[in-house]
């Protein structure tokens, strides 16, 4: 591994006497708290769509947009989270207090049934969804990256594994919300089917909170006197103008700041030339929960061992496949591919299939306006395939961001990462109000809009490709698949 990454600094009695082929112990804290707090995010956002066309009696292209926005908005905000953790509060506070503001914006959600009005429920869906961005988005950048600072340089190898089980317990925890949460709203309705997740999200943190006197905590910036990005980049971008021949962006900040807070800060921008096509993969993804399940709406549902498989309880094939798929590209696939496992080849990779997913949701599209009656079991098709994708993108590019980073500066760049999921629901809202069709054949749910965002992503693929050929890596064990 890297001087950059093993750097961090962890303290040097952390962990000690355990060996450097096993996890830190209190990684169980860490992979507990993200199952129960994903339980509770998708199994709110699972029932959306159906909520706001069937009881806010909204179109299917406004109810793509507030979907969009809704996920814009809790992934922009891991800036801010990020900001306050690097700077203030550090990773560990920055997660236990803003959990509180996501368990209220689940309570919020859960009085829907006490108002009666389709504008007095918007209402409520609203503030609780604003809430809930507040709170999943504050702490998503510090979670993943706290997970990371409980390794110590030695054991920097397990990393890959490690986030692959955290993404894996992502899947765990919405893969039973999706089963359980429509079958709530079918039996008691939509107060308890918001509630309940409201409950999950409690135990989420109660969880984190168990296990305080394990962790590594590392202070912020601030107590270590270590600048921010956004600092340098604004006295290196301020001063610009009077640099001397020869001398580089970065080199009109090093009058102000240190060396090594320059160098820190100079390791993100080629992260972000990366992170800014990944934005398209995101508008294809978080469709899942919108325009895929208004698709499955429109087809047949099928019993599987007693269990009624609907537009919502669909979904639960995506996280399904993930705990399927990630021990076997971990496992096996990465291994054998070698050298040509570096993160950047398994995202291009990924990228082509996420294209590819989007002509099959198509094909079935068409045969929908066509007049076919198509069982929801063919979604498992486009499904199986945009989820290898995911695995390749999502679980890599945390990885990648992780690994990349200068220590000072892994939760801003998680919190960069994330923010590519707000540009992607972007891009969706943009082309659904630019596109919206005024009949079923152009709009949101059509097969023409389907095919769109499949050749966008075949050509950022390529995009991609070039880039992952001559990028660089600051962590040169990545560039070999290790």
């Amino acid at each position: 591994m890297a001087a950059a990454i093993n750097s961090t600094a962890t303290p040097p009695s952390a962990g000690a006497g355990q060996p450097a082929s096993r996890w830190p112990a209190q990684v169980k804290f860490i992979v507990g708290n993200e199952a129960c707090e994903r339980f509770s995010y998708y199994g709110m956002k699972g029932i959306l769509a159906l909520y706001i066309t069937s009881v806010l009696l909204k179109t299917e292209d406004d109810t793509t947009n507030i979907i969009a926005l809704f996920s814009a908005v809790n992934y922009f905000m891991p800036l801010l989270g990020a900001w306050v953790a690097d700077r203030y509060w550090g990773r560990y506070k920055t997660i236990l207090l803003i959990s509180l503001f996501y368990c209220l914006g689940h309570g919020v959600l859960a009085t829907s049934d006490l108002v009666t009005t389709p504008d007095a429920k918007a209402w409520v869906l609203y503030i609780g969804l604003g809430l809930i961005a507040f709170g999943s988005g504050g702490i998503k950048p510090c979670v993943s990256a706290f997970m990371g600072d409980q390794f110590r340089p030695d054991q920097r190898h397990l990393l890959q594994k490690a986030y692959a089980a955290f993404y894996w317990a992502i899947n765990l925890g919405s893969f039973f919300s999706y089963l359980a949460i429509p079958a709530i709203r079918k039996a008691w309705g939509y107060g308890w089917a918001f509630g309940v997740p409201g409950i999950f999200m409690a135990v989420a943190t109660c969880i984190f909170w168990l296990g305080t006197r394990h962790y590594v905590i590392i202070p912020p910036a601030r107590v270590g006197k270590t600048a921010g990005f956004f600092k340098v980049f604004w006295e290196a971008f301020r001063n610009s103008g009077s640099r001397s021949a020869g001398q580089g962006f970065w080199d009109a900040a090093r009058s102000r700041f240190s060396g090594a807070e320059v160098d820190a800060a100079r390791s993100v921008l080629p992260i972000l030339s990366v992170f800014a096509l990944v934005p398209v993969f995101w508008a294809l993804f978080d469709q899942t929960s919108s325009t895929w399940v208004l698709q499955g709406q429109k087809m047949l549902p099928c019993t599987v061992f007693g269990w009624t498989i609907g537009p919502e309880e669909m979904q639960s094939a995506n996280p399904a496949l993930v705990m399927l798929i990630i021990p076997m590209v971990t496992l096996c696939l990465y291994p054998m591919l070698g050298r040509f496992a570096s993160p950047l080849k398994r995202m291009s990779l990924g990228m082509f299939l996420a294209a590819l997913s989007y002509v099959v949701v198509a094909m079935l599209q068409s045969r929908i306006e066509g007049g076919a009656h198509l069982s929801i079991l063919w979604q498992i098709a486009p499904y199986a395939i945009l989820t290898l994708a995911e695995v390749l993108i999502s679980t890599t590019g945390l990885e990648f961001a992780f690994r990349e980073a200068a220590p000072e500066m892994k939760s801003i760049m998680m919190g960069f990462w994330n923010l590519t999921v707000t540009l992607g629901n972007l891009l969706v809202v943009l082309i659904t109000k630019v596109m919206g069709g005024a009949d079923k054949l152009s709009g949101s749910v059509s097969t023409s809009r389907f095919l769109l965002y499949a050749g966008l992503t075949f050509v950022v693929a390529i995009a991609f490709s070039v880039i992952a050929t001559f990028y660089k890596y600051r962590d040169t064990s990545a560039a070999q698949g290790r």
